[in-house]
């Protein structure tokens, strides 16, 4: 068994450089579901990874079985390199979470709500928790807000204000499931440059949602769930990569420009109107965009278009998002 990591070591200092996360056929089956289905997640250490996929395709079952929340049924997993459950304690002094929107004690403010929990971690050096916890309020934001009533908040201080719990100790991995579900565009806004800012620290990031627009805008690498199986990981880059891309030319000389592309070995050529679309198949657009222009056809517009990060969602899960009880 490896050696555990010295708790005070600074964030980032990982016994496993390559993943924060890894995985080796995780299942958990619940009766006769599979609710996950043998997965191998890979999460870099020091990205932020996006943990996609319809509700119900397993994803929080998933976040739960890393955390020691529940024992999978089968395989196994490592956390900031460390073998879990075996080395449960060490890996997770590491780790923040969110699961499940924020819970504290309605009745009091954010601030007394953070010195509970900081009083309830029997790893917590007391002399430094009025400066911790006032840090963590400053990181997200709150320090201004931190003397309201929890059930005074709104939902994006709530969030806000579980995310400063978990930043109470240093961390090198923070876990947040759905942490802008039910979010005004403003709190989305603020959850998303927060998680910005952490990165930017060097703390990985796990961020479970199904919202493809904030993914997009704050991620490196991406996970897609279909049905409690792993189909699809890796960088945006470079899954959207693998997805074929479209030429597309809009020109009043169609029929030109069908002859020439064809004579450079464009596929699957096609004409609509005045619209013009096809398959490269490697050739450079410049060396397309410049033939179609000595064989003097006029062009309103040239593109190579690349599927989206939405349409390699729905390409993985299909349309109807299969969702399981």
């Amino acid at each position: 068994m490896p050696p555990s990591a010295d708790p005070s070591a600074a964030p980032g200092t990982l016994p496993n450089e390559s993943y924060a996360v890894e995985t080796h056929g995780l299942t958990k089956v619940f009766g006769s579901q599979r609710a996950v289905d043998g997965i191998d997640l890979r999460v870099p250490a020091g990205s932020v990874y996006g943990f996609l996929g319809p509700n119900g395709s397993g994803k929080t079952t998933t976040i739960r079985m890393l955390l020691g929340l529940v024992a999978p049924t089968g395989g196994s997993h490592e956390i900031l390199g460390h073998p879990m459950p075996a080395q449960l304690t060490t890996a997770l002094h590491r780790v923040g979470s969110l699961i499940e929107g924020p819970a504290f004690h309605s009745h009091l403010s954010g601030r007394a709500n953070l010195r509970r929990l900081d009083a309830a971690d029997a790893r917590s050096d007391a002399a430094t928790s009025r400066q911790r916890i006032e840090d963590a309020l400053d990181r997200v934001g709150l320090k201004p807000a931190a003397h309201k009533r929890f059930r005074a908040c709104s939902l994006g201080m709530k969030q806000r204000l579980a995310i400063a719990a978990a930043l109470l100790t240093p961390r090198d991995l923070l876990v947040l499931d759905e942490p802008t579900n039910g979010l005004d565009p403003q709190g989305t806004r603020e959850v998303r440059h927060l998680v910005g800012s952490l990165a930017a620290d060097g703390i990985t990031v796990l961020i479970s949602s199904h919202l493809l627009a904030e993914i997009q805008q704050i991620c490196s690498h991406i996970g897609v769930m279909r049905a409690g199986r792993l189909v699809a990981q890796g960088s945006i880059e470079e899954l959207r990569a693998t997805q074929t891309a479209q030429l597309v030319v809009h020109t009043p000389d169609a029929r030109q420009a069908l002859q020439v592309l064809d004579g450079l070995g464009v596929a699957g050529l096609h004409a609509t109107g005045e619209v013009v679309t096809g398959i490269p198949e490697g050739q450079p657009a410049e060396d397309l965009s410049a033939a179609l222009g000595a064989a003097g056809v006029r062009l309103r517009r040239f593109a190579i278009d690349r599927p989206s990060l939405e349409d390699l969602y729905v390409s993985l899960t299909g349309e109807g998002f299969e969702v399981r009880a």
